[in-house]
């Protein structure tokens, strides 16, 4: 493995214990660039400044699929930041395999995080090989469709209730001049509506036999069959969005231009960055309104060995800092996620979170791929499903086809 070629110079880079850090400057690489995510991340700054170090921002705009390659040789190349963000789960494990990333094990066990991180698969995805490598600050979940109160309004249809009035719809919608289905053309988009549709119309169990178990049989079945039909659907009506990134779509809906998106509850941010109500001026429908069942992937920091002492200790304080209750609630409220704890105190949640917090309670969960796909794994299904919503002519039976091969050979 090429990482490991540097875990020998940073062997002797070994984690610090917790104590009180002199002031100090620690940069935190990020990729929330849009009007909502910046807010939110500016809530985090807030609470590491107020610990009397600095946060230096390193947004790097674009996308994950942009930032991480980027993150990730730079800590391979021996220029690592102070913290970075990863989706919590398996972006980070050749990272970690190559001894690159701080061990949290100790901080952890402290503050009782297994006790107060809920659900438990969220630390879990922190977790190699008994040891705790990132600190999970939110749980974002993909299975949302978003609507425009107003485009139905002036479709002059009721705003739907579930996927089959949508689709239902999109006549309507197309003749009063509006896109039906707002996509952007980053890949991730893409596959990331096509795991909303399988779990709507599938079920959670095919989801689980598809991606937890790599079931090729599942994937090449009957079942992910009406998927691709549903994927297809929602190819013909998200044509003409021409945007590329997803925040770009979410203000296609804001603005009315677009009916729906199907897109993660990070999508909140941007409506309420352009002040829009849940409830009054959008509606959100979890689980496309067919399967109540939502995603606990979301994001997490981790944090690169690091020569520097101070910076070392200033690693442990933003870590502690991540999970206080009060910065839980600040950023989750403009992030449009929910809180890590379930010990803290929301009662200014939006329709749209209290929604997620009740499917949350009732346990209707599954783990999002990035938790159980490895990187390569989930890119060669981001690649699958850009092609296929671009190219009109692969078919929903090719496109399985080859969906199947790729969870059959998936790691």
């Amino acid at each position: 493995m090429k990482l490991r070629s540097l875990a020998g110079a940073l062997a002797a880079t070994v984690a610090l214990p917790f104590c009180a850090a002199h002031a100090t400057d620690l940069e935190v690489t990020h990729w929330w660039t849009s009007g909502g995510e910046a807010a939110a991340v500016a809530e985090l700054a807030k609470a590491f400044d107020a610990t009397g170090n600095k946060w230096v921002d390193g947004a790097i705009a674009g996308s994950g699929g942009t930032a991480r390659p980027i993150m990730i040789s730079r800590i391979t190349g021996g220029d690592p930041m102070g913290a970075t963000q990863f989706n919590h789960g398996r972006q980070a494990e050749e990272l970690v395999q190559a001894g690159l990333m701080r061990d949290l094990t100790d901080l952890a066990t402290r503050e009782n995080w297994k006790e107060i991180i809920k659900p438990s698969s969220l630390l879990d995805s922190c977790t190699i090989e008994g040891k705790i490598y990132c600190a999970p600050v939110n749980i974002h979940s993909w299975q949302w469709l978003w609507l425009s109160n107003a485009a139905f309004k002036k479709a002059g249809v009721p705003v739907p209730k579930n996927w089959d009035e949508f689709v239902a719809a999109a006549p309507a919608l197309e003749k009063a001049g509006i896109i039906p289905l707002a996509l952007g053309g980053q890949p991730w988009q893409a596959a990331g509506a096509f795991d909303v549709l399988m779990v709507a119309i599938a079920g959670k169990d095919v989801f689980e036999n598809v991606f937890a178990k790599k079931d090729e049989e599942v994937a090449a079945g009957p079942e992910i069959a009406k998927v691709f039909k549903a994927a297809d659907d929602a190819r013909r009506l998200s044509k003409g969005s021409n945007v590329q990134d997803w925040n770009q779509a979410t203000n296609l809906v804001i603005t009315g231009k677009a009916g729906g998106q199907i897109m993660g509850d990070w999508a909140q941010g941007e409506f309420q960055v352009a002040g829009q109500k849940a409830g009054v001026d959008y509606t959100c429908l979890p689980g496309l309104g067919v399967n109540e069942v939502i995603s606990t992937g979301g994001d997490a920091f981790y944090f690169p060995l690091l020569e520097d002492e101070e910076k070392s200790k200033a690693q442990e304080v933003l870590a502690s800092a991540l999970l206080n209750p009060k910065t839980q609630v600040a950023f989750n409220l403009k992030k449009g996620s929910l809180p890590v704890r379930a010990d803290v105190d929301l009662a200014a949640a939006n329709d749209c979170m209290r929604k997620g917090l009740d499917i949350l309670a009732k346990g209707n969960v599954i783990q999002a791929t990035d938790q159980l796909l490895s990187p390569d794994s989930q890119k060669q299904k981001e690649d699958l499903f850009s092609e296929f919503f671009a190219n009109p002519s692969m078919t929903p039976e090719d496109a399985q086809k080859r969906f199947a091969e790729i969870i059959a050979a998936a790691d």
